[in-house]
This record gives C-alpha cells, sequence and structure tokens, in this order.
C-alpha cells in the first residue's frame, strides 16, 4: 500500500523533449524551478493524483544482461546515492526520453524531473523520484480590463487536473530494481513509455500473484465452468474464489481447489486448465503466495456477479454471502413454456 499526502518535493526541475524524427529538438533547463508557496501544492498534486486513484501494479527495471547496463537504474541510482546532484541527472534523463521518441505520433512536452521525500509504501518512508511529461496543451481565455472594456484572448496551457505520462521510482529494492508505479493516459504509445523509456517489466510479487490467479480463476469461470453448468454456478465460483482470497493471508493450492471447487468432476479440469493457460498467466508452478488484499478488493469490483437474462430480467447474487444463492435460487425447464426459470425464494421485499 502507498500514502503519498505526506510526501514532499525537494527539487524540481523542468525541460522539454520534442519528437527526434520529425527534428525536433529539446530544450535543458541551466537550473532547478523553484516553485512558490501557491503552486508547489496545485503542481504535487497534478503529480501525485493519478496514482492514489490508480491500482497499484508495480514494475521494476529490466535488462536482458544486467541491470548494470540499464541507464535509467544506473541514473536513478546515482541520484539516490547524492540527492542534490538530481538536477545534472535529470539533464540526461531528458535526452534519454528524447533518444526514445522515434515515432512520429509522439508528441513534445515539458518533463520533469522530482526528488520527493515521505513516499509512503509498505508502512515505510521513503524517498523516491518522479519522471513526469505533459504533452496535451488546451485552450483557455484569458481576461483584461482596459478603461472601459473587458478583453478577452486566447492561450494554451497545461489542465492540472490530468497528467498525460508519469513514473515514481521508490527507493527500496534496488537490486531486483526498484518497485515503480506508471501512469500513461495517452495509449497510442505506451511501448514508448514503459518499455523504451523505462524499461520495466511487471514486479512480481504479491500483488502481482494476486492479480493473475484471480484473472486465471476469471477466466475458468467463463471457459469451463459456465459451458459444464451454468451462469448461477459461474458466478457462484468466483464468489468463492474471491472469498476464499480474502479471508485468507496466505494462499495454498490444494486448500483453495477443496474449498472452491463444489463439484470434483471439475478438479482435473480446472489442473488441466491451469497447465494449459499457465504462460498466459505466469502462474505455471505457483501453489503458494502471500495474499495482497489490495489486490483482492480491486478484483472484487471488476467481476461481475449478475445473472443477465434474455427476458431483460437480471439477477444480482451477493458477493458477501454466496450461500444465499445456493438456498434461495433454483434453476429448472419449463415443458409448458420451453423455457428455463429461475426460483427465488423470500420471506418479504427489502426497502431499497
Amino acid at each position: 500500500m502507498i500514502n503519498l499526502f505526506g510526501a514532499h518535493i525537494t527539487s524540481l526541475s523542468i525541460h522539454r523533449v520534442g519528437n527526434k524524427i520529425n527534428n525536433e529538438s529539446y530544450f535543458l533547463s541551466d537550473e532547478t524551478y523553484k516553485a512558490d508557496d501557491e503552486l508547489t501544492p496545485l503542481i504535487k498534486e497534478y503529480f501525485l493524483k493519478p496514482f492514489r486513484e490508480k491500482e497499484e501494479n508495480y514494475f521494476q527495471f529490466t535488462h536482458e544482461t544486467d541491470l548494470e547496463f540499464h541507464e535509467l537504474h544506473s541514473i536513478v541510482s546515482k541520484i539516490f546515492l547524492a540527492p542534490e546532484t538530481i538536477h545534472e541527472h535529470s539533464k540526461n534523463i531528458t535526452k534519454h526520453l528524447y533518444d526514445q521518441s522515434l515515432h512520429p505520433h509522439i508528441k513534445s512536452g515539458e518533463v520533469y524531473i522530482v526528488h520527493f521525500e515521505n513516499l509512503q509504501i509498505d508502512n515505510e518512508k521513503v524517498e523516491g523520484i518522479g519522471i513526469f511529461k505533459s504533452e496535451i496543451k488546451q485552450d483557455f481565455l484569458q481576461f483584461s480590463e482596459k478603461e472601459n472594456q473587458m478583453n478577452a484572448f486566447l492561450q494554451q496551457g497545461v489542465n492540472l487536473n490530468k497528467l498525460d505520462k508519469g513514473s515514481l521510482i521508490f527507493n527500496v529494492k534496488k537490486e531486483e530494481g526498484y518497485k515503480i508505479l506508471s501512469v500513461d493516459s495517452n495509449r497510442y504509445d505506451t511501448r514508448y513509455w514503459l518499455e523504451s523509456f523505462l524499461g520495466v517489466d511487471a514486479l512480481e510479487d504479491e500483488n502481482f500473484y494476486t492479480k493473475k490467479y484471480l484473472k486465471f480463476c476469471q477466466d475458468f469461470a467463463k471457459d469451463v465452468v459456465l459451458p459444464a453448468e451454468d451462469k448461477k454456478e459461474e458466478v457462484l465460483f468466483m464468489n468463492r474464489a474471491v472469498n476464499h482470497f480474502a479471508k485468507n493471508d496466505e494462499f495454498e493450492e490444494s486448500t483453495f481447489i477443496n474449498e472452491v471447487i463444489d463439484n470434483p468432476d471439475l478438479i482435473p479440469e480446472f489442473k488441466h486448465y491451469k497447465t494449459e493457460q499457465s504462460p498466459k498467466y505466469k502462474i505455471e508452478d505457483l501453489t503458494e503466495f502471500p495474499i495482497a488484499n489490495n489486490a483482492v478488493t480491486a478484483a472484487r469490483k471488476k467481476i461481475k456477479n449478475v445473472i443477465n437474462l434474455d427476458t431483460n430480467i437480471q439477477i444480482k447474487l451477493d458477493f458477501i454471502n454466496p450461500e444465499s444463492a445456493d438456498k434461495f435460487v433454483e434453476k429448472g425447464w419449463d415443458e409448458e413454456k420451453q423455457m428455463y426459470y429461475y426460483l427465488v425464494y423470500f420471506n418479504k421485499e427489502e426497502k431499497a
């Protein structure tokens, strides 16, 4: 878990980078930017708000040979050793970003390199480095008063409510490639930011494993449970799966299978599906791992617990008490109407 509300900006460098393939240049500032008391909280919110609102999907620097050959990892490590040198290193970061701007769709923009203190991650206060880029400019009106006349004129600027691209590098797990968060609002050039510039891959921690295993379960429910049984059982399987993760701190696969899979005939299907689909989810040898509660909460929000019928009727099942569906919802076949039906038992209608 992260907490960014107490973060403090200790250094801010602003440069500009163009599109190299379009023969645009870059501009490097001689000194750090000194924001005043009015601008500082606004720009800090501009940088950090997207990370508070986004699911925590961590990345890490990666290199096919060794991290010592990773350009950004090397620069970031030097900054963490001597934070007072960040401005000079920020110029090299900007040049590195410029060298990756090799697609005609990549937009020019301002680059902000920031040193933060008091970033909280996993209940520990650490320093961090932020690399942000603003690309999209918006029109806005400015007004002036002259004698007895109001005048309006058009200007362009950056919308502080939307960060185009950004990454937060936390000073933890250096040897593994640090823990990194990234946001990218402009999806047309994602490979440019994540792969070409940052050079990162997903960090395979408890958050990663929890998300991947639950996604695997969701696809198993859709591809195997639904065809073998029905929509109700698909929903109930995912109910049981999510609740199992929610009530445990550690995942153990055999316990999970025994508690979650009601139909014994589906157990070999589950194991076969896992073997077949493992490369997609990177869980081939994954049978035990710590469970990340925030990943379970995020997954619960995404999983649909609604049965949609072709008669324009929806049945919503309770994720918290799935046993109610077992007790009070029955599926059957009406010979006369030649239609399926759901029979729902209840004592009284609850007020909305």
